[in-house]
């Protein structure tokens, strides 16, 4: 296994899906440089690239292989014990960043910040805003403020139970955005197996994946101003349960957007 073709083949002879793509991954992650533009592997390169292979074999995500992954443009440093950054979520961004065209310094509250996916992406388009990110997770956060430093991005990471009582010290904020656990009992038995990889605690949204949207609403909306935004990344069935849940909490402006899949994907309201 010392060229992509080989190192192909081989995770596809395992059922890795997109075997070729990772190949490149991998090998690029080795040597810096595209395969094709890369030198032939060194030895320890070669034996490096045969235990990723390995590794991802038994079932350990591509991109704890990398310890990293791109968001938004960003490269961001992830690995055991933090959720892996998605696609989907960027649909969240866009919708938050559309929201705050006409207020370039707006004060951002992100919960279950995680990487600090989210958190870094809005505060790279909105330098002037004051942007906090707090998780449960101690490891989670030690990645945001990884990300936070290599992206010299001010960001306050704070560890807190979004669930739980309210951080003293907190000013009320222009915008909450989340992207909660949401999976449902049902769900989190029968995850793929890299999926099993990342925490539980990331993925477990309760019995029926509302738990935390009904929790952050309830608990978080007197930290909205008056007409804030409180925007939540769902799972593609979710968003009208969701929409119910800002309702009764009286929400106003509540409206479902849809990502690049067009699935119901974001849920957004105003704090009446």
């Amino acid at each position: 296994m010392v060229s992509p073709a080989e190192t192909a083949d081989a995770l596809s002879a395992h059922g890795i899906p997109d075997a070729r793509f990772e190949a490149q991954c991998m090998i690029q992650q080795l040597t810096g440089q595209r395969p094709e533009q890369a030198p032939p592997l060194t030895p320890e390169q070669t034996a490096r690239l045969r235990e990723l292979v390995q590794r991802r074999i038994a079932g350990e995500p591509l991109q704890y292989l990398l310890g990293e992954w791109e968001f938004y443009g960003m490269r961001l440093f992830v690995g055991e014990g933090v959720l892996i950054p998605r696609p989907d979520t960027e649909t969240l961004v866009d919708a938050v960043l559309t929201w705050c065209r006409e207020d370039p310094s707006p004060r951002i509250i992100d919960l279950c910040t995680g990487s600090g996916c989210i958190a870094l992406a809005l505060k790279q388009h909105l330098p002037g805003a004051e942007v906090r990110g707090m998780d449960v997770s101690e490891t989670a956060l030690r990645y945001a403020r990884r990300n936070a430093g290599y992206h010299q991005l001010d960001v306050n990471f704070l560890c807190a139970d979004v669930t739980g009582d309210i951080p003293e010290g907190i000013p009320p904020a222009d915008v909450i955005v989340s992207n909660p656990p949401y999976l449902n009992a049902e769900e989190m038995a029968s995850l793929q197996r890299e999926v099993r990889r990342e925490p539980a605690l990331a993925l477990a949204g309760g019995a029926d994946g509302l738990q935390f949207y009904r929790s952050i609403t309830a608990r978080w909306k007197s930290m909205l101003r008056p007409g804030g935004l409180l925007a939540y990344e769902t799972g593609e069935t979710q968003a009208a349960a969701v929409s119910a849940i800002l309702r009764e909490n009286g929400f106003t402006h509540i409206n479902i957007q849809q990502d690049l899949a067009r699935n119901d994907r974001v849920v957004l309201g105003c704090r009446a």
